[in-house]
């Protein structure tokens, strides 16, 4: 089966660009706010939004990529505790607004894990969600307070985001797998 493209490199950078200003809308300035990617393009996709808020809003916003590895209920046994000083995210989250950053949404358990984490860390304010892409297909609930682009996709299809970061080139795609 060949990849649809949805998105291409211009689309994206106009997508982040108009999350950045939906950031600081929602968040009434860019007081308290910190973003925090999940590890892989999570971190990238929040590091893109450190730029433009810096760019549009003069803001030096602190952000980190953080390691859900040890925290997801699909890959650690019940006897395991997860270690929270591997996320040392050099910044407190604590009474922060907290923008929490990934390429995908599907099932939600990143999401989970994540959030999981970032309360091993400390107490923020708050925690919102922002997704490059909404697949559908959540088994959590767990709801995108931004959102890039909404792509129904049936449990037969996969969302593959490239970054130039990791492949060399930006785009987002869909294909049927079996």
């Amino acid at each position: 089966m060949s990849e649809r493209i949805l998105m291409d490199a211009d689309a994206i950078s106009r997508t982040l660009t108009r999350l950045s200003h939906e950031i600081v809308e929602k968040n009434k300035g860019t007081e308290n706010l910190c973003l925090v990617g999940i590890r892989r393009r999570g971190e990238i996709v929040a590091a893109r939004l450190r730029d433009l808020l810096l760019k549009y809003y003069g803001a030096e916003i602190p952000c980190a990529g953080i390691d859900i590895g040890m925290y997801r209920d699909d890959l650690v046994s019940g006897y395991f505790v997860p270690d929270a000083k591997v996320n040392e995210l050099g910044f407190s989250v604590d009474g922060k607004n907290v923008v929490l950053c990934d390429d995908v949404l599907h099932t939600g358990r990143s999401v989970r894990a994540a959030i999981e984490a970032l309360f091993d860390l400390g107490r923020p304010a708050n925690i919102r969600l922002l997704v490059l892409c909404d697949r559908g297909g959540k088994e959590m609930p767990v709801s995108p307070d931004f959102v890039g682009k909404n792509i129904p996709a049936s449990r037969h299809e996969f969302i593959d985001v490239r970054l130039a970061e990791i492949e060399g080139q930006d785009s987002l795609g869909i294909e049927a797998r079996d």
